[in-house]
């Protein structure tokens, strides 16, 4: 019974920490200058610009703006997106495309906070847009060819809050600080258990078994055998719980910087988990109908992404 109180409190302190003085601020301030961007109308005025020379990877001016969401914002916020498209008709195939893209992509929630650990975000930045166009392109002209490409009328207009004012400016600062309270305070549940399950397996010695029966495979292909942890945490619990695994391996020097900006950056760096995959397919019932293809694009974005990253860390 020591042995249990002890994992959750050591659990319990590690999410807190990593909730309110990491992912908390990070999310204010990129939250407030997301909803600045939108709220002035600029992100009104890059969408349609920018989507032409993304439609031929299958997006659309909508699927823009959940790239910008997912990088930017959190895993979580490109739900609304998704969800706005089915309600306005856009077609199963570029449903697949766009959700392929944002499963491969970096999730801001993540990858933020992880660059006050030493991880190079403008690399990280670059190859999540390479990946997730490669997803998206894999998707809508091989995994999802056999979906409908059938649109009903679209309306790709973004509706938001106006900042033309003070008090404009001020609502939408408040409004994007209980948008991150939200996202930190609902990521503590999730760390506490996750990390409570890797502290007990850790004190029960589980995981140097496993490091140490999969270690010879994993250094026969150049991999390094530190990453079974926070490989097996972000699978299983999600890019937040191997946010608090990775900050842990840190401190105790078991990874390093390098090894958090290798390969690793494009394997661990992404929703495309168990919770991650349960938030976004919430977002419509065609949504939950492409998933399928949709992963199968984001594998190769992921692989894309993962040899990028071995090549420029």
């Amino acid at each position: 019974m020591d042995l249990l109180i002890d994992v959750i409190l050591r659990a319990g302190r590690s999410a807190v920490e990593l909730s309110f003085f990491v992912l908390l601020p990070v999310m204010i301030v990129m939250l407030s200058l997301m909803r600045m961007l939108e709220a002035r109308g600029v992100l009104d005025w890059m969408v349609p610009r920018v989507a032409p020379a993304l439609r031929p990877f299958g997006l659309t001016g909508l699927g823009v703006f959940a790239a910008v969401q997912i990088n930017f914002v959190s895993f979580a916020a490109p739900v609304a997106t998704l969800a706005m498209m089915e309600q306005r008709g856009t077609s199963s195939r570029h449903l697949a495309a766009t959700l392929a893209m944002v499963m491969a992509m970096s999730q801001a929630n993540v990858s933020m906070p992880l660059v006050a650990m030493g991880l190079h975000f403008g690399i990280v930045l670059g190859w999540s847009l390479v990946g997730g166009l490669i997803a998206a392109a894999a998707t809508y002209y091989l995994f999802g060819r056999s979906l409908s490409a059938s649109e009903h009328s679209v309306d790709e207009t973004l509706h938001h809050p106006v900042a033309d004012n003070a008090k404009g400016v001020l609502d939408v600062i408040n409004r994007a600080g209980a948008e991150a309270f939200k996202i930190a305070v609902g990521s503590i549940p999730m760390l506490v258990l996750s990390l409570a399950v890797v502290l007990a397996l850790r004190r029960l010695g589980v995981l140097d078994a496993l490091t140490g029966l999969l270690s010879p495979l994993l250094l026969a292909i150049g991999a390094d055998p530190a990453l079974i942890l926070p490989t097996l945490t972000k699978f299983l619990a999600g890019g937040t719980a191997m946010m608090g695994v990775m900050d842990e391996m840190l401190r105790a020097g078991t990874v390093t910087v390098a090894t958090l900006n290798g390969a690793s950056a494009g394997l661990l760096i992404h929703p495309l988990d168990l919770p991650g995959v349960a938030v976004l397919v919430s977002a419509g019932r065609r949504v939950a109908e492409v998933w399928k293809p949709a992963a199968l694009g984001a594998l190769v974005g992921i692989a894309v992404r993962m040899g990028g990253h071995m090549l420029i860390g």
